[in-house]
């Protein structure tokens, strides 16, 4: 779909259901409440799917548009998710539409509006927004902040673009809360992460004359430090701060597997590195899921970073 054929879908269908993805990040969460405030404001019924996973941090700002236990969506629209593997554990079902940036999605949705050189879903749905003949809300525009920013790490990250920039200061323009959001995501933390970064950083791993970082994050490091699942936001840009690093990986120890992020530079492709193990994403920036203990998962991802370079 384009934007006016996607506009046209959202005009004509009723009693929508968005999707968020697995381990929700501000974007999917963001971007899916904020379409989901537009179309009620247009006159229909919307909800988002209550994923088991919702952080506090950011129930805070998406409880209002969670799902009764007794709704049943007709349209079912999955929002920032690549693959149906993604959708949330519990869901069971197909989507009807996919709006989505990441360039692996596998056109799994009936239709999908996909536009690859977004640096976040929301730059999507402020456009998606536009073209339905409206002008996001205070509300919507903080939604919509909270969606691109987190996306992008507060506007460091390389999917960082000129279009990125002029969608956030429309958004800024409309008010959103640029400054209470940046603050509770960027800025401020726990002291059980504070516990836990140390650990982090004193038993980082590096390869290949530091270019390779390893960030490993045991289940024991995470009982020691005290942190809950709302501690654990952004820990994967945490061993790309090592400034010879052209490659970082996080590894989190889960109960039967462990979770992988990569980033790297432009000229290497966490997709490609993620796409061995079943995973994938965006060339900068992807993830997977390895079933083996965190110091295997290392050796497994180091032989496929190895290929990778070569």
């Amino acid at each position: 779909m384009d934007y006016t054929e996607c506009a046209k879908a959202l005009r004509e269908r009723d009693n929508f259901i968005f999707l968020t993805h697995r381990n929700p990040d501000g974007d999917t969460c963001g971007s899916a409440a904020a379409l989901c405030s537009v179309l009620r404001r247009m006159g229909k019924t919307a909800y988002l799917y209550n994923n088991p996973q919702f952080s506090k941090k950011l129930l805070a700002y998406v409880s209002e548009y969670i799902a009764p236990e007794d709704f049943r969506g007709e349209c079912i629209a999955a929002v920032d998710i690549a693959e149906e593997k993604l959708f949330p554990y519990d869901f069971k079902g197909k989507a009807d539409y996919c709006i989505d940036h990441h360039p692996t999605n596998a056109l799994y949705a009936g239709d999908t509006l996909l536009h690859a050189e977004k640096a976040a879903c929301g730059e999507i749905i402020l456009e998606l927004i536009s073209e339905l003949g409206l002008e996001p809300t205070q509300e919507e525009a903080t939604l919509l902040y909270i969606a691109i920013s987190t996306d992008t790490g507060c506007f460091q990250y390389s999917n960082t673009n000129a279009g990125t920039f002029a969608a956030t200061a429309k958004l800024m323009a409309l008010g959103a809360d640029n400054t209470g959001v940046n603050l509770k995501f960027f800025r401020k933390v726990s002291p059980a992460r504070i516990r836990l970064e140390g650990m982090i950083y004193s038993s980082m791993r590096y390869f290949r004359n530091d270019t390779v970082a390893f960030a490993v994050v045991t289940r024991d490091m995470m009982l020691r430090s005290g942190v809950c699942d709302d501690d654990m936001d952004d820990i994967s840009g945490l061993p790309g701060r090592n400034e010879k690093a052209s490659v970082s990986i996080t590894v989190q120890e889960k109960e039967d597997c462990c979770r992988i992020s990569v980033r790297s530079a432009p000229s290497v492709s966490s997709s490609d590195i993620c796409a061995r193990f079943g995973g994938g994403g965006h060339r900068t920036a992807a993830g997977c899921i390895i079933k083996a203990s965190p110091d295997e998962a290392v050796e497994m991802l180091m032989k496929v970073v190895e290929e990778v370079l070569q």
